[in-house]
């Protein structure tokens, strides 16, 4: 099955309000990388391709027919307390300040202006996630 390179079988498609500022936020608090775009004849970003820590997101500008989606996400990242201050400075709304968790992980939880939420997490421990 040919899947494009830096897509999973599962890659997640959020629609939103205000793309083009979305995008912005992004690449401020989660060092994402735009990869591509399309646009529709009436200017709006139809489909945006977003590369974070080697994982695709596509997004688009909500409308009618396809309204503003709230998704979480759960981010794996080398320093949590980094990232956490990076999506503060940007605008992220801290939901869960940074702790260690049971299963292994450093966690914070913060919601992006979009309304979707970001489980930023380092890794602690080798093996599986329980």
């Amino acid at each position: 099955m040919p899947i494009p390179e830096g897509f999973s079988a599962v890659t997640p498609y959020v629609f939103v309000d205000g793309t083009e500022a979305y995008l912005h936020f992004l690449q401020r608090a989660l060092a994402a990388e735009e990869l591509g775009r399309s646009t529709a004849p009436d200017g709006r970003i139809a489909n945006c391709q977003m590369r974070i820590s080697g994982a695709t997101i596509m997004l688009a500008e909500a409308s009618e027919a396809f309204p503003a989606s709230r998704a979480a996400f759960y981010l794996y990242v080398e320093d949590a307390e980094a990232a956490m201050l990076r999506a503060r400075r940007a605008g992220a709304e801290v939901i869960m300040e940074i702790g260690d968790m049971d299963y292994g992980d450093r966690q914070g939880g913060v919601r992006d202006p979009a309304g979707n939420i970001w489980w930023i997490s380092q890794r602690l421990v080798a093996g599986p996630y329980y």
